[in-house]
């Protein structure tokens, strides 16, 4: 059943989608057909297609929804209806080809409707298309299982009357550009600490990069956007049991490399070597950079002034106080602390990210007194245990190198 609802939500609920029009019907119909094959299936067996099974479940328990509101109760008697149904779902389930393929893209796409706000549609998308329940789709994104629920039901009102349709092709890039935002913020939530004791939740990133590889298969041709997105989400979640260690976090540079997933990182550079050489863009370059981490034997092998290079290419296509303040460490590496600290100059941020960086930078500098300062702002805007754990350490090994 695991399996099930993790491979097959999405394809069912597509299929379902784009049979009745409706997102609310569709869900509703696919959970009933889930709960009665909880209840059965322990009883009479697994049946030979479970994915077909609960396809015909699902219409039935839709036909019977909407004979209640009298809207077939004219045209499809009962038997004809439970005919049909049972040998449709066979026909596509046993060979779903291109009309499968079809619908999913579809319901892709409509979560990625331009009317829907990023972190809206980021919800929606994982409900939808990969399954994932709303109390864990909450926990994720840190909010209340009433709130996420709300959240949802405000997307789906907004999705009402929205078009089943896969765009023209003039409009489709746009889509897929919002959709590989959408998984991108989806994957960042899971490595952007948010408040209590958790540092990482990998498993949003898990379930962000399943969607981006749900995504490629169903379009017809390779998409160069979503391959250096999968690149960059593949290194950056290759480090994810070397992060932390007894839950302490963990810096890039005093991680344990034999922890990273290196069948991650060959896939992602295998992704990346055919675009070597394709225009810069900001996946591609932020990709790039996170191989230059990966291919390094040590942290002091890292090539950092071909790091600033990379960033200083991503600055003029997407010009950001993060991407800066990222630049500012790597030319610090490259280049020494003071250098970095001007690199710092005139950027905001807000939040504990920018002080921690600077007080880093300023007692690597020798400026140790300026230092302490900045760790007990970025302490006092940190909202994360661990992190503050690791900013309260950091100030004390400092603290312990000054000077009397």
């Amino acid at each position: 059943m695991e399996r099930l609802l993790r491979d097959e939500w999405g394809r069912l609920l597509a299929l379902l989608v784009a049979r009745y029009r409706r997102i609310d019907l569709a869900e509703d119909g696919l959970a009933d057909a889930v709960e009665s094959a909880a209840r059965t299936w322990p009883m009479d067996g697994v049946p030979d297609n479970p994915a077909g099974w609960v396809l015909t479940t699902a219409r039935r328990k839709i036909t019977d929804r909407l004979r209640s509101e009298e809207v077939l109760v004219r045209r499809m008697p009962l038997l004809v209806v439970d005919a049909k149904l049972a040998a449709d779902s066979q026909r596509v389930m046993a060979d779903p080809g291109d009309e499968l393929l079809d619908e999913r893209l579809r319901l892709v796409l409509l979560c990625a409707h331009p009317r829907l706000p990023r972190e809206a549609a980021a919800a929606l998308t994982l409900r939808l298309v990969l399954g994932i329940p709303t109390a864990d789709i909450a926990r994720l994104f840190l909010l209340p299982t009433p709130t996420m629920a709300a959240r949802l039901t405000r997307a789906r009102r907004k999705l009402a009357g929205a078009s089943f349709t896969v765009p023209a092709p003039a409009e489709l890039p746009g889509r897929v550009a919002i959709v590989a935002d959408i998984a991108y913020l989806a994957f960042t939530a899971g490595y952007a600490p948010g408040s209590g004791p958790d540092l990482v939740r990998a498993e949003l990133a898990g379930e962000a990069i399943r969607l981006v590889r749900v995504i490629r298969s169903l379009l017809p041709a390779a998409n160069a956007e979503l391959e250096a997105l999968l690149a960059l989400m593949l290194l950056q979640h290759s480090r994810r049991a070397a992060r932390t260690r007894d839950g302490k976090l963990v810096l890039l540079p005093d991680q344990d490399r034999s922890l990273w997933r290196h069948d991650e990182i060959i896939e992602a550079l295998g992704l990346l070597e055919p675009l070597i050489g394709a225009p810069p863009a900001p996946y591609l370059l932020q990709a790039m950079i996170a191989a230059e981490h990966a291919i390094a034997p040590t942290a002091a092998h890292t090539a950092w002034r071909r790091i600033v290079q990379r960033y200083d290419e991503l600055l003029t296509l997407a010009d950001s106080p993060v991407v800066r303040l990222n630049r500012a460490v790597a030319v610090a590496e490259a280049e020494g602390a003071n250098a970095g600290l001007a690199a710092l100059d005139g950027v905001a941020l807000p939040g504990h990210r920018l002080p921690a960086t600077r007080a880093e930078l300023l007692a690597r500098a020798g400026r140790t007194d300026e230092a302490l300062r900045s760790f007990a702002t970025a302490i006092a805007l940190c909202h994360n245990e661990t992190e503050r754990a690791h900013l309260e350490a950091r100030r004390e090994s400092w603290l312990a190198w000054r000077p009397a």
